[in-house]
This record gives C-alpha cells, sequence and structure tokens, in this order.
C-alpha cells in the first residue's frame, strides 16, 4: 500500500509531530507510514481522512497484485 501523507503534509505545512500529536501516534508511527513501513488500522486510517478532510482513497492506494 502506499500513500500521499508526505505530500498532504507539505500542503498543509505541517510536521511528523505536529500530525502524530492531531491523531495521537508517535512520530515514528507517521514516519514509518511514509516509508511504506506501517500498515495503518482501520481507526488511523479514518484518524487521517478526517484530519485532511478528504476519502481514505486519496491518502492511501492499493498496490495491483499480481
Amino acid at each position: 500500500m502506499t500513500n500521499n501523507l508526505k505530500v498532504l503534509r507539505a500542503i498543509k505545512n505541517i510536521s511528523q509531530e505536529e500530525l502524530a500529536k492531531q491523531i495521537q501516534v508517535s512520530r515514528q508511527t507517521i514516519n514509518a507510514m511514509e516509508k511504506g513501513k506501517y500498515v495503518p488500522s482501520t481507526v488511523l486510517t479514518l484518524k487521517l481522512a478526517r484530519f485532511f478532510n478528504i476519502p481514505v482513497e486519496e491518502i492511501f492506494k492499493l498496490e495491483a497484485t499480481d
């Protein structure tokens, strides 16, 4: 799964730390998601969608599988 978190943060001009505080996770969690090393829970994806005020599908993309 890929995501646009880094781009969305840049648009809002917020740091990983600020985003983490807003959605109540650690900065390391945000960093791991941005690097594709952590797949968030449904609850976390919904918190991110609410924070950015966009659908989940605009944040996260499923990669095609063969």
